[in-house]
């Protein structure tokens, strides 16, 4: 289109740049003189006059009119016209009207100062419909007139009346007028037809730094910020040298390439330009270091602002909840309330946004309570921000009520508002969100299907998976990057992993997190093989694992029996990567360590650990000691772990089982009993089926549901088959019953019982698909494993942790989990 980018700010290096001489503009004085040359004495030099000239806001004006009607002077063109303007100026333009059309003998000047008031502060069409009534009443346009109108068809990206205006400037002869054209640019830039805006500046016969400020604007507007840079550099080189619009203009530009080298150099010239104290300079530079990544440097030249804006208020706290810090973004928060500064909808919104990612309800409430006291509740956006803050906070309740009292809802509000229950588990009202959004007509877009996605995949149902993928492609958004990387997700977590696999190797385009979504499938599905092998491709590649990538590949080798390939990228995140582990990564290695046996080795691995071990790493230690039957370092995990987190009833189960294993029965009675003194329950075994679109729940021992009776007959026929098959049940961790009652307990798991609804309930051959809340127990496991066999159905069952492929008798985890 132009030249090529440059990475450089060079050439400012010069010393205070000369304030420009603008041409002349026409100017409302001359045009009274010129069409009116006698004006009596006692009207120019009236007191009423005087109050005019220094009158500064609507209120003066409402003071000063009654004089001037007392005073006879309302019908002289001086008043009328100074009326007129000032009433513009404050922007009642109905107000101007009401002098306007009384006057019979109109100047042509009351019709331009009318023109210009309906484009600042009317609507488009009330301009320009103003406009052809000039042209009716024979007045004559001037330049200014134009670019009033331009501005204003800018302003509401109407190109196509834009275009129009543009018609007249040049049927007019304003095509070689700097004002016209210049206003004719920004038109383009604002309609965001860039090239037409560049091919406008480069025929214009002479420009100004006005022009150049507005073409910079424009292409550092429309995401092309290198240009913009480049064109600092040409404007210089033709002999115009940048002010302060202009760095204002190119700071940001700057922050979106988030090259914080040349927005030094940009920092430098605004020094010897003498332009850094200036409240607008300085608050783009607070803005340019915090996208930069240095927070630091922009809160150092924060602190040294003599005079701070709300702007740069905002900046400073957008920076701080950018960079990661909201408990800094907050501080700032109160700082300014406490400085008597009132925030405006950014303000509350960059606070609300903090509050959300510290989880800090009651702060979040506090900000909420300002909302409504400084009325700022009638923005969609503020109320778009409360819904993601209180989802955020797990208060999906008060979101949803923000919600619903919401007037005029936009596809971010309902985006929030879905993204806000899948969040919280709450599935089923995300996708019923997402159905009534469709059924009001409103178009989902890649927000829209990246925060339903998730949720559909939490069920596990391929069906409905397959139904989203057509969805994706009938609104053509099979090409990006986020929403296919969650349709990878999906696919593998509802168990259709070589979907996943085909849908990843057609991507055109794939980030780090589309590489993390496939190997973390591979994972959870046993394929550490195929985990270890994609990451090795990704390696080879241009895009960088990134601690995330390296959490996916231990889990895989963990679940896979992959010891010393987990051991080496371990090793590797930190020494090739220079990635810190993080708690995660620590449970991660301790899992892997554990599930293998080697439990002496784990809990010298959590001993020589840099950080002190949390809730994840003594969590996996506990359940490798579950599985691998060890008292004595379970219970040192179970010790560490009621004193971190010691209202999870789950450990305390966990240690419960241990000692039934070992038939330690005195102490599993006294984890028990504790459990009851201290009111811990466990949680619940819940496992869902898909049949016909619906989803159905069962609980351990449950007999709510219509086909109980069925379900559990049928269970008693299946279960002396799969004996008679070899099957033994495992009743080593149930005690204080009789034998026969054990069998009863182990026969109402949950699993068992969706397991049967499917097969009572589906055609043979069909897969049975069952989404489990918890780790499958042992004994399920291996009945699991009986039923496919003498049913010859594939069973795939998607636990906490993994899935489990059932076929032919035997698991796809080979046991190993």
């Amino acid at each position: 289109m132009m030249m090529s980018s440059s990475s450089q700010f060079l050439h400012l290096t010069n010393n205070k740049p000369p304030s420009p001489i603008p041409p002349s503009k026409p100017n409302l004085t001359s045009h009274i003189l010129s069409q009116r040359t006698h004006i009596p004495s006692h009207v120019y030099k009236h007191p009423s006059a005087l109050l005019l000239e220094l009158c500064t806001s609507m209120k003066e004006l409402h003071q000063i009119l009654p004089l001037i009607i007392k005073n006879g002077l309302y019908n002289e063109h001086l008043f009328q016209t100074k009326l007129l303007s000032l009433f513009c100026k404050y922007g009642s333009v109905n107000e101007a009207a009401r002098v306007f059309e009384p006057i019979e003998d109109k100047l042509d000047v009351l019709y331009h100062t009318m023109l210009k008031g309906y484009a600042k502060n009317s609507s488009l069409h009330n301009a320009m419909s103003f406009f052809v009534r000039m042209k009716c009443d024979d007045v004559k346009p001037v330049v200014y007139n134009y670019t009033y109108l331009l501005k204003v068809c800018g302003d509401n990206a109407d190109l196509r009346r834009g275009k129009e205006i543009h018609g007249q400037v040049i049927t007019n002869g304003f095509s070689s007028n700097v004002f016209a054209m210049t206003g004719v640019v920004n038109l383009y830039a604002k309609c965001r037809q860039i090239d037409d805006a560049y091919k406008m500046f480069d025929r214009m016969p002479e420009r100004d730094l006005v022009c150049w400020n507005t073409i910079i604007a424009g292409f550092a507007q429309n995401g092309l910020a290198r240009v913009a840079l480049d064109l600092v550099l040409r404007m210089q080189e033709e002999g115009q040298k940048p002010d302060s619009i202009t760095v204002v203009t190119v700071l940001p530009a700057a922050a979106n390439i988030g090259s914080w080298r040349i927005g030094k150099l940009i920092h430098g010239y605004a020094i010897r330009a003498g332009f850094e104290l200036l409240v607008n300079i300085s608050t783009a530079l607070v803005d340019m270091y915090s996208k930069c990544g240095s927070v630091g440097t922009a809160r150092l030249i924060f602190d040294r602002m003599k005079q701070r804006t709300v702007v740069s208020w905002n900046s400073m706290i957008h920076g701080y909840v950018q960079s990661g810090d909201p408990e800094e973004a907050m501080a700032i928060f109160q700082k300014m309330l406490d400085e008597g500064v009132e925030p405006t909808n950014v303000t509350v919104m960059e606070a609300l946004h903090a509050c959300a990612d510290l989880g800090d309800l009651e702060r979040g409430k506090f900000v909420h309570k300002l909302v409504d006291e400084l009325k700022l509740g009638y923005d969609v956006s503020v109320k778009n921000s409360l819904i993601s803050m209180y989802s955020k906070c797990k208060r999906v309740d008060l979101a949803a009520k923000v919600f619903e009292g919401l007037q005029g809802k936009t596809i971010v509000s309902w985006n929030a508002m879905i993204l806000g229950y899948a969040q919280n588990g709450r599935v089923n009202e995300a996708l019923n969100h997402f159905c009534e959004m469709q059924s009001q007509n409103i178009k989902p877009d890649s927000f829209t299907l990246v925060s339903v996605i998730p949720a559909l995949a939490e069920l596990s149902v391929t069906r409905q998976a397959k139904w989203m993928h057509g969805l994706v492609i009938r609104n053509c958004l099979d090409k990006n990057v986020f929403v296919m990387t969650a349709l990878v997700d999906m696919y593998a977590k509802c168990g259709a992993i070589r979907t996943a696999r085909k849908i990843f190797d057609t991507m055109e385009e794939r980030h780090v997190t589309t590489w993390n979504a496939m190997i973390d499938g591979y994972g959870t599905h046993g394929l550490g093989k195929d985990a270890v092998e994609l990451f090795n491709d990704m390696q080879k590649g241009t895009i960088k694992p990134n601690d995330i990538t390296f959490l996916c590949i231990i889990s895989a080798c963990s679940h896979s029996g992959l010891v010393q390939e987990g051991l080496c990228f371990f090793s590797s995140m930190k020494e090739d990567y220079g990635l810190e582990p993080a708690m995660d990564h620590y449970g991660a290695m301790v899992d892997l360590l554990g599930r293998a046996g080697q439990l002496n080795k784990a809990w010298d691995f959590i001993q020589d650990m840099p950080v002190e071990p949390g809730i994840t790493v003594f969590g996996a230690m506990l359940g490798a000691c579950k599985i691998h039957k060890n008292v004595e370092l379970g219970e040192k995990a179970a010790k560490k772990l009621f004193e971190l987190n010691p209202d999870e009833g789950g450990y305390h189960v966990l240690l419960s089982n241990i000692y039934a294993t070992a038939s330690m029965w005195d102490k599993m009675a006294k984890v028990r009993t504790m459990m009851e003194k201290t009111g811990l329950q466990k949680t619940p075994g819940c496992s869902l089926v898909e049949l016909k679109n619906e989803v159905h729940s069962f609980y351990s021992g449950s007999t709510i549901h219509p086909q109980s009776k069925r379900i559990y007959a049928f269970l008693e026929t299946l279960g002396e088959d799969i004996k008679a098959a070899g099957y033994v049940p495992d009743t080593n961790s149930i005690h204080d019953v009789e034998d026969d009652v054990k069998k009863q307990l182990l026969n109402s798991h949950s699993e068992k019982l969706a397991i049967a609804f499917g097969l009572l309930n589906t055609s043979p051959g069909t897969t049975i698909h069952i989404r489990k809340n918890l780790r499958v127990c042992g004994d399920c496991h291996n009945a699991t494993k009986y039923i496919s066999l003498v049913t010859g159905r594939e069973i795939i069952v998607r636990d906490m942790h993994r899935f489990h492929h059932f076929k032919n008798g035997t698991c796809s985890c080979g046991d190993y989990w």
